[in-house]
C-alpha cells in the first residue's frame, strides 16, 4: 500500500465493506459512546488504507466514508432511544437488500440483529459483539444461529458462549495521534466513563477518600441510573476531593487524563473490554483496577498498572503508582492498541471470510507484530 492508502500489486485485494452501528449515538459520538466510537476508529482507518466503505449510522455522524443515515439524528440526544430497535430494523433491510451488489462483506456492529438477514443472503456477514454475553435469557437467539461468524473484543468477552462460530478476538484501538502523552505525574485520580452500579464509583470514591488523594468524575448518567446517582453518589460528591464535572468530549481527553496520577477504573462487572483504560494508556497514565473481565488482559501488573479486588489493595496502588512509567504506558498503546493494530486484524478476519487467499505483505507484516 502507498503513503497515501491506496492499494498497488497484483496480490492486493480493495474491498467493498458495509459498516452498520447502532443510532444510539452518532459516530463519532459527541460525547459518550465506546460502540460508535470504536466503528468510527475502524471505518476511517479503513477508509485510509484505501477500502471502499459504507457506513450505516444516525444522520449527523461524521465520516470520510459514504455515509447512510438510518435517522436524522442520534437518538440519545434527541431524547428517542425506544426507537433504537425499529430504525434498526429498517437499515438492516436496507444494507441487505444493497448487499449482493454493493458489499464483499457485511460488519455488523449491532449485536445479534443482523444474524437472520445474514442467513438469508451469500454476503458473507462478521458481526463484533460489544456487550456483555453472560445473559442467559439471551442465550437462545445466539443458540439459533450457530454459524453466524462472530468477533469478540476480549477472551474474556466470550467465554459465556465459547461454542458459537468465533472469527476472533480483536481488542479495540484508536488513532495513534489522537489523545497526547504527557510524562508528567498529575495530583489527581480519574474516573472517566458513565456513573452505574456495576461500574464501581462508589468504590473509586472510597479508594480517592481513604487515599488522600482528590477524584475526578467525568461521566454521563443514564436514566435507569439517575436514582443510584442521587441517593448514593451524589451526596459524596464534595469538592475538592470528590468533583463531578459531567461528560467530556474527545478535545477534553488528552488534558482530563493526561493530567491524572492515574485512571480508577473499579468495575464490578465482566467488562468486554474498557476503552476507557486504552484512553489512560495512550496519554501515558497507569491504570488502577479490578481485575473483571477483559481487565487483566488489557493492564499488564507492574506494568502499565496494578490490579486487585480489594480496597486495601487498591488503596496501596495509588501509593506506588509513580514506580509506573508512563512512557512504558504510552509504548504498550502504540504496540497493542492502535487502529492500524486493530484494523490489520479486522482485514485478515475480511479476507478469510471471503475466501480471498490474497493478503497483502503489510497485513502479515501488522498481524505478526501484535503477535497473531
Amino acid at each position: 500500500m502507498d503513503t497515501n492508502g491506496s492499494f498497488g500489486g497484483a496480490s492486493s485485494r480493495r474491498l467493498r465493506i458495509a459498516q452498520i452501528a447502532p443510532l444510539y449515538e452518532s459516530v463519532p459520538p459527541k460525547l459518550y459512546g465506546g460502540t460508535e466510537r470504536v466503528v468510527s476508529y475502524i471505518t476511517e482507518e479503513l477508509v485510509r488504507r484505501g477500502h471502499e466503505v459504507t457506513l450505516f449510522a444516525a444522520g449527523d455522524s461524521q465520516t470520510r466514508a459514504n455515509l447512510m443515515p438510518a435517522c436524522a439524528q442520534a437518538l440519545r440526544l434527541m431524547g428517542k432511544p425506544d426507537l433504537g430497535s425499529s430504525l434498526q430494523l429498517a437499515m438492516l433491510a436496507e444494507v441487505y437488500e444493497m448487499a449482493a451488489d454493493s458489499f464483499d462483506i457485511v460488519h455488523s456492529h449491532i449485536d445479534y440483529w443482523s444474524f437472520p438477514f445474514a442467513q438469508l443472503t451469500g454476503v458473507p456477514t462478521v458481526s463484533t459483539m460489544h456487550g456483555r454475553l453472560d445473559i442467559p435469557d439471551l442465550h437462545p437467539v445466539y443458540h439459533r444461529f450457530p454459524d453466524a461468524a462472530l468477533v469478540s473484543i476480549s477472551d474474556s468477552q466470550r467465554a459465556p458462549l465459547a461454542q458459537m462460530n468465533w472469527a476472533g478476538t480483536v481488542y479495540h484501538g484508536m488513532p495513534h495521534d489522537m489523545l497526547r502523552f504527557n510524562g508528567q505525574s498529575g495530583k489527581y485520580l480519574a474516573f472517566i466513563g458513565r456513573i452505574s452500579p456495576e461500574k464501581g464509583i462508589d468504590v473509586a470514591i472510597e479508594v480517592a477518600l481513604r487515599s488522600g488523594v482528590p477524584l475526578k468524575i467525568a461521566a454521563k448518567v443514564d436514566a435507569v441510573d439517575r436514582e443510584y446517582f442521587a441517593e448514593v453518589i451524589k451526596p459524596r460528591i464534595k469538592p475538592p476531593m470528590i468533583e463531578y464535572i459531567g461528560e467530556i468530549d474527545d478535545t477534553q481527553k488528552s488534558e482530563f487524563l493526561g493530567g491524572a496520577l492515574a485512571l480508577l477504573f473499579t468495575i464490578d462487572w465482566p467488562e468486554p473490554f474498557g476503552l476507557a483504560m486504552i484512553e489512560a494508556l495512550a496519554c501515558g497514565t497507569p491504570v488502577i483496577a479490578r481485575p473483571c473481565g477483559a481487565v487483566p488482559e488489557v493492564i499488564r501488573p507492574g506494568v502499565t498498572g496494578f490490579l486487585s479486588k480489594e480496597i486495601d489493595e487498591l488503596v496501596a496502588a495509588v501509593g506506588k503508582i509513580d514506580s509506573i512509567s508512563r512512557e512504558q504506558c504510552r509504548r504498550e498503546f502504540d504496540e497493542r492498541f492502535t487502529s492500524e493494530v486493530m484494523v490489520a486484524k479486522y482485514e485478515r478476519i475480511y479476507h478469510r471470510l471471503i475466501g480471498a487467499d490474497a493478503i497483502t505483505p503489510e497485513f502479515e507484516t501488522q498481524e505478526a507484530a501484535v503477535g497473531r
